[in-house]
């Protein structure tokens, strides 16, 4: 039996148990988790060094992958977060009685088993678990090659805590085959993963979305945009815009793309630009932004479409909101897109037309977090619109069931 079927199996067993776990069991076990990563910290950062060592990846992945006592503190809150959280399973949504006394109630319900498959970021590792075991689902996990004796160590604490508290076995389960053939035998998996969530970048989601015979929750690479109107306070969009570039450029919410109206661009372009090489970004500009400042690398056809998560950005001139919007509409992935302005009826006209997620108005992209959103971690950001958009909490991970009660009613 190979390790797919095999922990497939114990997957599907512990989600009937999981699913009729009591609230304060779950949030014991959660909160019994969350102690356990922090007393075995020293452990998990000696393994996640091993990764760091062999990693083979840009400085600005490297960050997503590092651990430190910091992130591993944030990790253990972010659990405890959870466990502070309502527990979705098990609300009443809606209840009707019928004219022939049926008693219809809809409630939310687990969707069993939720198979998550993830780059170089072993905190997802932990909200994952944390999230799943919170929402009654079982985590059937699969991180990136370049992360794994981190996420081994992280799962080893988190299955031993929660088998401790009481939890069946295999509430949380890792593929420890990070070959490309076994991420395709999972997305095929039908009999025992029930959704499919990919995190990562544009080609992982691609593959995953084109490949998986697996219901898939698509969530989404991030161009993002952030448009700076000629309206703007130009010292309020500065802050915005180093902040959704630089605060950690290699996350899905970080901006891209920025946008700046003709009519200020001869005075903000050269402003933004010299803070933005001062923060060691690269900035690329369209031919009008080269007309302004000569020194920029010039932008092609494919800047506008990228997903760096890296210190560069492409930097469009545009003639007012119609042009930014019908640019975003091209190019955008449909995940956090932002606009910088002081006139209420060009923000309304912007957040109308524009189909993404998440759409700000004087404030920055990096705020598409589900911890922000006051949801606490969240499984990912969903770009699509069936099921689940934008940042997936509690709620989003779950399902519904029709629990309908009668006196001998039969149908005529």
């Amino acid at each position: 039996m190979n390790e797919l079927t095999e922990k497939g199996i114990i997957a599907k067993n512990a989600a009937r148990e999981l699913a009729v776990l009591s609230t304060d069991k779950k949030n014991s076990a959660l909160l019994k988790m969350a102690d356990a990563l922090l007393e075995n910290c020293d452990y998990i950062i000696e393994q996640n060094k091993i990764d760091l060592n062999n990693a083979n990846i840009k400085p600005a992945m490297l960050d997503r992958l590092m651990l430190n006592k910091d992130r591993i503190k944030s990790m253990a809150d972010g659990i405890r977060e959870v466990a502070l959280l309502p527990d979705p399973i098990g609300e009443i949504l809606s209840e009707v009685e019928r004219p022939n006394g049926l008693l219809i109630a809809k409630k939310r319900v687990p969707i069993g088993v939720i198979g998550i498959i993830y780059e170089a970021r072993p905190n997802v590792t932990s909200d994952a678990s944390a999230l799943c075991l919170k929402s009654g689902n079982v985590a059937f996990l699969r991180g990136g090659s370049e992360a794994i004796m981190s996420n081994r160590a992280i799962v080893k604490v988190l299955s031993e805590s929660a088998k401790e508290s009481g939890l069946p076995d295999g509430v949380i389960n890792l593929v420890c085959d990070v070959s490309r053939e076994t991420a395709n035998k999972m997305m095929k998996l039908n009999e025992y993963i029930d959704v499919l969530i990919p995190r990562g970048g544009k080609g992982l989601i691609k593959t995953v979305i084109e490949n998986s015979t697996v219901p898939v929750i698509e969530t989404g690479s991030g161009v993002c945009h952030t448009y700076v109107s000629k309206s703007a306070d130009l010292k309020m969009a500065e802050n915005i815009v180093i902040n959704a570039k630089v605060s950690r450029p290699s996350v899905c919410n970080a901006m891209e793309t920025l946008l700046i109206d003709k009519e200020i661009a001869n005075e903000f372009l050269p402003l933004i630009k010299e803070k933005l090489i001062d923060l060691n970004v690269e900035v690329r500009g369209c031919e009008k932004c080269l007309l302004i400042c000569p020194d920029l690398v010039s932008a092609t056809e494919e800047d506008w479409s990228t997903e760096y998560n890296d210190y560069i950005l492409s930097v469009k001139i545009v003639d007012g909101v119609d042009e930014a919007i019908s640019h975003i509409s091209r190019y955008s992935t449909k995940h956090s897109e932002a606009i910088i302005t002081t006139d209420v009826m060009e923000a309304d006209k912007f957040t109308s037309y524009i189909d993404s997620a998440a759409v700000y108005v004087n404030a920055s992209t990096r705020f598409t977090d589900g911890n922000e959103f006051g949801l606490g971690a969240e499984i990912g950001i969903s770009t699509q619109k069936i099921h689940a958009r934008g940042p997936m909490g509690l709620n989003e991970l779950t399902s519904i069931k029709y629990v309908v009660k009668g006196n001998g009613q039969i149908r005529e």
